[in-house]
């Protein structure tokens, strides 16, 4: 199985001055969960290269055993500098697309034609796509082939209204991911804050925030199994 991993390239926190990017958990999980699996793992983002690092993420606090293993890894270290380009990927070439959150791609990926292309393609194709934390947000403008939001009638599920509250960010984001979740007719849910909670609906697997990250990625193993 050849899994496609899309992170953001974007690395400002809106106008604070900070800085953000993917969340290091939501990468490091899924990957291992993936590569523990057999899978061959291509890293992408919309520039290519190096993508940032939200340098929270990384904080003592935030470190799990799966980020402590990738941080040690020279193999994802030397994938995760050299990722391709979004535009040139081709859904053709992969069995499924995992998007890790991080504030970053609420800039970049959820207004990126390539993005949407990618996953519209992997759906038409019958491959399951997965998002987790903030990357739900990524739907916004993904659309069925009748021209409908992608989520709407779907049972979803993202970063809560509350979880972004409690990272004083609710002013900062250009969305609530939970809000746009719904006002996109999204099925939302969610579990309580900072546990792990993911929903599926059909191909469309969808996990509320970081600690949802790696059962998100197993189910979507398991959905592959299912479909092999």
């Amino acid at each position: 199985m050849k899994v496609l991993i899309g992170l953001t390239s974007h690395d400002q926190l809106g106008d604070t001055g900070r800085k953000t990017g993917f969340w290091l958990e939501e990468l490091a999980a899924p990957y291992y969960v993936f590569k523990d699996a057999g899978y061959e793992i291509t890293l992408a983002s919309p520039k290519g290269g190096q993508p940032p690092l939200d340098p929270k993420s990384n904080e003592p606090n935030f470190q799990t055993d799966d980020t402590r293993r990738f941080e040690a890894d020279d193999e994802a270290g030397e994938a995760l500098a050299s990722t391709v380009k979004l535009a040139d990927v081709s859904a053709n070439d992969f069995d499924t697309i995992f998007y890790p959150g991080g504030h970053g791609p609420m800039w970049d990926l959820a207004e990126s034609s390539d993005s949407r292309a990618l996953i519209e393609s992997f759906l038409a194709s019958n491959k399951p796509v997965a998002l987790v934390c903030h990357a739900p947000g990524v739907l916004r403008h993904v659309e069925t082939p009748e021209g409908r939001p992608l989520v709407e009638g779907k049972k979803v599920t993202g970063f809560t209204n509350t979880e972004e509250a409690a990272v004083g960010l609710t002013e900062v984001v250009p969305f609530l991911v939970e809000d746009e979740l719904k006002a996109k007719g999204g099925l939302y849910s969610s579990g309580p804050d900072w546990g792990p909670y993911f929903v599926q609906d059909g191909l469309l697997i969808t996990g509320q925030n970081p600690a949802s990250s790696a059962s998100a990625a197993q189910r979507l193993v398991e959905e592959l199994k299912a479909s092999a």
